[in-house]
């Protein structure tokens, strides 16, 4: 096989994540400023999807990373023939899982979204959302067996298809329901849902397709293979025994945010009526949640390129290269996420009003979420390192204490009509900030990280508070010349030139760990 620069794989997927946000960001955007849909839109909207990721998890979310860690394991001692039975169990087994998870939520969309939920409206947008659990399950076994062998270049390409293709249809099947249905909420938020159903079709099909055309390398190294067979009883043993943690995992963090849609509206409500605590949910699931979310999703290409390049030196035997690799994507993890929570927290209110300029309310809510930044950015890259090395059973249960923590603030503080809405932003704070610090001494039992960590995390903060200075000023200067939307661009794109001449100047890569092969 060939070698892959670790970087290389990192710097591919980011890139394909900048794609998926962009094009993301435009489909959000048009959702949220169009006629009809609003913040109201997004609670239907984010309220149908929080389930959907909830059932998506539990078959398929953990899969890419579960079957990628055992693929990645068979192809550093050669057995390709292994890997390659771990491939085609694994489409049977989340298939018939995705399946089942699929009819599921098609028949029980009803009794769901309105006594789990309590949002009514939301029932299309599930049983639109069902289809797609079957097609991601079997999109999620080819990834993963693709990131394992080091073509981490195919899963960007797929999911860049898959989130252009998203937005596209989204906004055709949009604006003709609007039209028909003479612009009714609910038809339209689920019509936006139906648009992730058709897109995930297509992703699924272009992995399928570029199976077919690898077969014949697959098959040519299958049969230059000496390793026994493996019994299928034992590759499916062997799968769940990996999948079940990581998926677990995967789930519980789905399940912290999703605690939001169960508990915001239902309790909100009993003060503040229904219609406003709907709204405020859509503020914060809407717009807050993905501003939030988007550093993650560059974050993701570190845990996505971790799982499989730790699996395969620490089956090698090479532990010292695996703990460069680890120090390096937490301190890229580091990078990505103090300077986006120091931007938020600066600029809330304009970065609404430039997204969301029919719907700009929340820049408070904003200031608060973004300080959980860095927890959940730490978060993912720790996850990706203690599944990589075999340890996928404690992020469990620092997962587990996490979402615990959740639930009982959640149910406490959105109950005190003083803090209201913002007693969900405070709990996820809380409870992520647990879960690293819980996460974070694991990992340094296994790999003793802390005084290298240290270091990076002193740098990385006075490189955030001097960016932060500069642009403040740059930013305060430029409004005298132009209007504050031209004004935060240029000082946004002064801010990056200068965040990076401070890595530079403060040596904070080391070459010898950018540049090792895996």
């Amino acid at each position: 096989m060939k070698k892959n620069n670790f970087i290389n794989n990192i710097i591919a997927l980011m890139f394909s994540q900048v794609i998926i946000k962009i094009t993301g960001f435009i489909y959000k955007i048009y959702l949220t400023n169009k006629q009809g849909f609003g913040d109201t839109g997004n609670a239907i909207y984010s309220a149908g999807f929080q389930v959907y990721a909830i059932l998506l998890t539990l078959s398929s979310i953990g899969v890419p990373n579960a079957i990628s860690k055992m693929v990645s394991s068979k192809f550093a001692i050669g057995d390709y023939k292994g890997a390659y039975r771990i491939l085609k169990i694994a489409v049977m087994l989340f298939s018939f899982i995705g399946f089942i998870a699929s009819i599921f939520l098609y028949f029980f969309a009803k009794p769901i979204s309105n006594n789990l939920l309590q949002i009514p409206e939301s029932e299309l947008s599930l049983q639109l959302l069902a289809p797609s659990i079957f097609l991601v399950s079997v999109a999620s076994v080819f990834r993963g067996y693709f990131n394992g062998a080091g073509n981490i270049k195919t899963t960007a390409k797929s999911q860049n298809l898959e989130q252009i293709a998203k937005t596209i249809i989204t906004v055709i099947v949009v604006e003709i329901i609007a039209i028909i249905s003479d612009f009714n909420t609910t038809f339209m938020a689920a019509a936006a849902t139906a648009g992730t159903t058709v897109a995930t079709i297509f992703s699924t099909i272009y992995l399928y397709i570029l199976y077919k055309k690898n077969k014949k390398n697959i098959w040519g190294s299958i049969r230059n293979n000496n390793f026994n067979n493996e019994k299928c009883r034992l590759i499916i043993k062997n799968i769940l025994l990996v999948t079940i943690p990581i998926s677990f995992s995967a789930f519980l963090s789905v399940a912290t945010k999703s605690v939001d849609s169960l508990t915001v509206v239902r309790i909100l409500k009993t003060f503040m009526g229904t219609e406003e605590s709907k709204r405020l949910y859509g503020i914060l699931s809407g717009k807050i949640d993905t501003l939030i979310i988007l550093p993650l999703s560059f974050n993701i290409a570190l845990s996505t390129t971790l799982v499989p390049t730790i699996s395969g030196l620490i089956a090698k035997g090479r532990k010292d290269e695996a703990n460069n690799k680890i120090r390096l994507s937490m301190l890229i993890s580091l990078l990505i996420g103090f300077p986006c929570t120091a931007f938020m927290m600066i600029y809330s209110e304009e970065i609404l009003n430039i997204l969301f300029p029919n719907a700009m309310e929340g820049a408070y809510m904003l200031q608060i979420s973004s300080i959980e930044i860095i927890s959940l950015v730490l978060i993912q890259t720790v996850n990706g390192a203690l599944q990589g090395i075999g340890k996928a059973k404690e992020c469990v249960k620092a997962l587990l204490i996490g979402f615990i923590i959740k639930i009982i603030l959640n149910v406490f503080l959105l109950s005190v009509k003083e803090i209201g809405i913002y007693g969900a932003i405070i709990s996820s704070n809380i409870c992520h900030l647990v879960t690293l610090i819980i996460c974070l001494i694991k990992l340094n039992k296994e790999s003793n990280l802390f005084s290298e960590i240290k270091i990076d995390i002193i740098k990385v903060v006075i490189a955030t508070g001097v960016m932060s200075l500069v642009s403040y000023f740059c930013y305060t200067y430029m409004l005298s010349f132009f209007n504050f939307q031209i004004a935060l661009v240029i000082t946004a794109i002064i801010s990056i030139l200068i965040y990076f001449m401070l890595i530079i100047l403060l040596k904070l890569f080391p070459k010898n760990i950018i540049l090792a092969k895996t």
